[in-house]
């Protein structure tokens, strides 16, 4: 019996090919989009699950008195370690590291890397596995090392090289080998081996090689990674008292008045750290999913309700036959099951066609099918049953118990076309397409805000490549003979040596206050590392003073920026000129001599903070040369470059990023989130299109005959058209009604979370509205 009316089911799909191909298309395009967004969702969600005893994994992280002061993800050197050694009964393990890049050899291969100097415990408190090498032992000597199987394969184009040795370089400049005593297996992202987003480690060193590096962990750092592992049955409130008693009895005074160390469970730290950036995007992307999806299920359930009166006929033929009322329920709701059932295969095929293009547009790996388990088989199954049978309610247990007569008329008293029930589905379909019309606008026009307002300094045509260190004298000379010899290329502008570019990583906070005042006074600021050359290559503006000069007299020269200057107490620039001010437990009395515009050294999420500017000869620490080519002919010029840089410092791994793309990876989740919201209104415009389409089509099919004697009557096509349009009309301005309000609200929540920004205006409402209503007027003139 089921047998036939899956048989009968198909032969009615197959029927209405136009019906059922603009139902599959949409409803297909909603569960794609859902399950890409699902499997997205899914793998974020998983970071940090599979380390071992997650649940009683805690990173230290700190909460500083000002804003900015210090790095939120890292606390003090040893604290990891000393709760250990003190609490035993509390704390189970501990591992910490310092985190740095350098350049690593291996023959004629070089590249700069993240290395982490971390504690032996590493591989053991979370489960790390080794392809080759013992766990125990592997971190336990200076100069060994344990890399990824990436980064064997990198290096040695094989994972067998236990024994083998690479050649690292310190910040001196020196070179020793390391000998490789583990290979990695390949493991999930975790919030351990790639604590940043941006600097992943595949290499890992013990702690016993602090000094080659001329690190330490010791009570005055407070930028070292800490982790814990709590005995069972611990929780992180029962650390807070043996933190501050920590603190108090060992920590010097600058951090125990500024600095409040606490626990975050590992577990939620990826979902939570940046002020849960990632949570957010999650939400913001499953909720503009789940409104696809119920645009296109609606669209679905639309289209049946439509349809339904359409087999009147067909009801009161199978009745007159012998038909009964259960037989034709579960025809109706079979025919809705199995076209649920094609869109949802069709789904799958549009996923695996598309994963690659998703991956690129989030910036992140969407899961393949074969990454999830198999009992999440279930959900699209339960999909398919609940989706079915929703949409194959109305005309099974509406049309069903129909009496024979009134259904071979066609019509009955008790059964009408469901106007209001369409045109409030179609309305909703509008408003959610509306505000997600809306969504995109403002959000494109707010990123590209962040990339194309005056930032303070000019981006255009710089690229920068990270050079071999050596911070000393004798390292800074060498490096500026360098700078200098590049800048005779021909197609190189300017070159600038300095520990920073703009991209919002600088080397820390520094405490600056007036000589002669009160060191109480204080006041933090972002310390810069530069050349003389620096704010001339990203034409920084000076309104007051001179810039460096490019000699030793420098490193008693101070530049700032207009907001360090206002924070200090001077009304004006000529105030501060010739000033002298000092750095909060350094002698050394610095003279204020140039004044700059304010320029956007991070983000455009904060705002411009006070900025110091110290020559490199004072600071003698450096990472960076910028160049600033000429237009033209880019290509050759880097070539040029790329030459130049293996002759003057050999092997170094020259590898460069526009100025565009470090400030682009700023911004990186508003451009995903812009690309999504691309996305996401495209697919709603398709799907509310398809909508229309097929409900004017069965309109017209209803009133063929109305149409006949109107055009007989002498009306003219425009005046039919019409006809079809108004009755859509008033959906356009019902829904504009409440879209507009609604995305308001939203963008303006988005909004709030920017120290600059842009202002919400009725620009992008109209367009989203008009947009929105031409696009229906369009595709009802296309069907008639």
């Amino acid at each position: 019996m089921f047998r036939n009316y899956i048989k009968i089911a198909w032969r009615n799909i197959v029927k209405s090919r136009f019906y059922t191909a603009i139902t599959v298309i949409g409803l297909a395009t909603g569960i794609a989009f859902t399950l890409i967004i699902a499997a997205y969702v899914w793998g974020e969600l998983q970071v940090n699950r599979n380390l071992k005893n997650v649940a009683q994994q805690y990173i230290i992280q700190s909460k500083w008195k000002n804003p900015g002061e210090g790095f939120e993800m890292a606390t003090l050197g040893p604290l990891a370690k000393t709760l250990k050694e003190d609490y035993p009964t509390l704390v189970k393990n501990y591992y910490r590291f310092d985190g740095i890049t350098s350049s690593i050899y291996k023959k004629d291969k070089s590249f700069r890397e993240s290395i982490q100097i971390g504690d032996s415990t590493l591989l053991n408190m979370y489960g790390f596995g080794l392809i080759d090498g013992d766990a125990s032992t592997a971190l336990t000597q200076p100069f060994t090392i344990v890399i990824t199987e990436h980064a064997a394969q990198k290096y040695f184009g094989k994972t067998n090289i236990v024994g083998q040795t690479l050649t690292l370089e310190n910040f001196s400049g020196a070179k020793h080998d390391f000998q490789i005593t583990g290979v990695l297996n390949r493991y999930a992202k975790n919030s351990v081996t790639q604590l940043s987003e941006d600097y992943p480690s595949d290499f890992f060193i013990s702690n016993d090689n602090l000094e080659f590096f001329n690190r330490d962990m010791s009570w005055q750092n407070p930028s070292i990674a800490n982790y814990i592992e709590l005995q069972h049955g611990v929780s992180a409130k029962d650390l807070e008292q043996p933190i501050a008693q920590i603190m108090k009895r060992d920590a010097p005074s600058k951090f125990q008045e500024d600095l409040t160390p606490y626990l975050v469970p590992l577990k939620t730290y990826y979902l939570d750290q940046n002020n849960g950036v990632v949570r957010k995007m999650i939400y913001a992307l499953s909720a503009v999913a789940l409104f696809i999806l119920g645009m296109a299920v609606i669209n679905f359930i639309n289209m049946s309700v439509s349809r339904s009166s359409a087999r009147m006929k067909e009801i009161g033929i199978r009745k007159v036959l012998g038909g009964i009322k259960k037989q034709l329920v579960i025809q109706f709701l079979t025919e809705s099951v199995i076209i649920v059932l094609l869109a949802t295969v069709a789904a799958f095929a549009v996923y695996l066609l598309t994963q690659g293009f998703f991956s690129n547009l989030l910036g992140k790996n969407i899961p393949s099918l074969n990454d999830f388990p198999v009992y999440y088989m279930v959900y699209p199954m339960l999909f398919i049953f609940l989706a079915g049978m929703g949409a194959g309610l109305y005309p099974a247990f509406v049309l069903a118990p129909l009496k024979s007569v009134e259904s071979l008329k066609g019509k009955s008293d008790s059964v009408k076309n469901n106007v209001l029930l369409r045109k409030g589905l179609v309305a909703f379909q509008f408003i959610t397409a509306t505000v997600a019309f809306v969504g995109a606008i403002v959000i494109s026009k707010q990123v590209n805000f962040f990339l194309s307002k005056k930032l303070g300094y000019n981006k255009d045509y710089i690229i920068s490549a990270q050079v071999p260190r050596e911070w000393s004298q004798p390292g800074v000379d060498k490096m500026i003979a360098i700078r200098n010899q590049f800048k005779m290329l021909p197609g190189i502008k300017d070159v600038s040596l300095s520990y920073e570019v703009p991209d919002g990583n600088n080397v820390g906070q520094a405490y600056i206050y007036r000589q002669g005042t009160d060191t109480a006074k204080a006041l933090p600021m972002q310390f810069l590392s530069s050349d003389e050359q620096f704010i001339n290559l990203y034409q920084i503006s000076l309104t007051d003073g001179t810039g460096f000069q490019g000699n030793r007299l420098d490193s008693g020269k101070i530049i700032m920026n207009e907001t360090a200057i206002k924070s200090l107490g001077f009304n004006a620039s000529k105030d501060a000129l010739g000033q002298q001010i000092r750095f909060l437990g350094d002698p050394t009395i610095f003279e204020i001599t140039g004044i700059t515009s304010d320029f956007h050294f991070g983000s455009m999420q904060q705002k411009v903070q006070p900025v110091i500017m110290a020559n490199v000869q004072f600071a003698q620490i450096y990472r960076y040369l910028s160049f600033k080519l000429t237009p033209g002919n880019l290509s050759s010029d880097i070539d040029a470059l790329q030459k130049k840089w293996a002759t003057l410092l050999g092997n170094a791994p020259f590898e460069y990023k526009f100025m565009d793309d470090t400030l682009a990876n700023l911004y990186k989740s508003e451009i995903q989130l812009k690309r999504a919201a691309y996305v996401a209104t495209i697919l709603a415009l398709i799907i509310v299109l398809l909508g229309v389409i097929g409900l004017i089509s069965l309109s017209i099919r209803r009133r063929t005959k109305e149409i006949g004697i109107r055009k007989v009557l002498g009306s003219s096509v425009t005046g039919i058209l019409l006809l079809f349009i108004r009755d859509f009309l008033m959906i356009v301005l019902i829904g504009g009604l409440i879209a507009c309000p609604v995305a308001y609200l939203l963008m303006s929540n988005w909004l709030k979370d920017y120290a600059y920004r842009i202002p919400l205006t009725s620009t992008p409402f109209i367009i989203a509205v008009a947009s929105m209503a031409l696009s229906l007027s369009h595709s009802s003139a296309c069907k008639l």
